[in-house]
């Protein structure tokens, strides 16, 4: 599939996505006020559900309100509060550690910069373009476990390329970049609701339907050659 082929495809994969999903929202539900719980709850949900990182905030964020009350604690204070999300003995260092950089190096704020969030411990490209999307209004794309699955099923690069940031410049070469955030999020909604890793509801898809999907096209003999 050509260059010109693939955007136009992702860009009806963009409209179909946002008919389904008119209001996507991040599913961290961080509460859309001090950006460090986003940060918080974004590293917690390494190699965990979302589901499970929300009841977790709650008292975490009690007993922890802001980056001044985490940067004043030892990671061991932490630990029992993040033990249900997993690694949690470095996800109780890192959230501790980047919560001091805060404070020491950017005035207590999460920084709107790229280079610099990627300072903070624990904090990757994905966790970084986040922030930036749902906090300053920055274009990105977060290659999450959802994004790299289906974009691959739906033919914008071969299925066994896993490499986040060859995605994530791939998907940027397709789409206006201001696009990322809400399409992510619809990605994810998506790939809970239908395209499942394990046993996905192809019958049912959306996007199948309207010949979007390269995976159900090859399946069904309709093969094409990927660009």
């Amino acid at each position: 599939m050509k260059t010109s082929e693939k955007r136009a495809r992702l860009t009806a994969i963009g409209a179909a996505l946002k008919d389904l999903y008119p209001d996507a929202e991040c599913a961290l539900v961080w509460g859309g006020g001090d950006p460090w719980r986003l940060l918080v709850m974004a590293r917690l949900s390494a190699q965990c559900t979302d589901a499970r990182v929300n009841l977790t905030s709650g008292p975490l964020f009690d007993r922890f309100p802001d980056a001044a009350a985490m940067a004043a604690a030892e990671p061991s204070d932490v630990e029992p509060y993040v033990k249900s999300c997993g690694l949690y003995h470095r996800k109780a260092e890192d959230l501790v550690l980047s919560s001091r950089m805060l404070l020491t190096e950017f005035g207590g704020r999460v920084p709107d910069d790229m280079d610099a969030l990627l300072r903070l411990p624990g904090v990757g490209r994905k966790i970084a373009n986040l922030l930036l999307g749902d906090v300053f209004g920055q274009g990105g794309i977060v290659t999450d476990t959802h994004c790299i699955r289906i974009c691959g099923r739906l033919g914008m690069y071969p299925e066994t390329e896993k490499n986040p940031y060859k995605i994530e410049k791939i998907l940027l070469g397709l789409m206006d970049p201001a696009d990322g955030p809400a399409f992510c999020h619809r990605i994810v909604w998506f790939g809970r609701d239908v395209c499942r890793a394990q046993n996905p509801a192809c019958g049912v898809c959306p996007l199948a339907a309207k010949g979007l999907c390269e995976k159900r096209l090859r399946e069904a003999g309709g093969k094409r050659k990927n660009g």
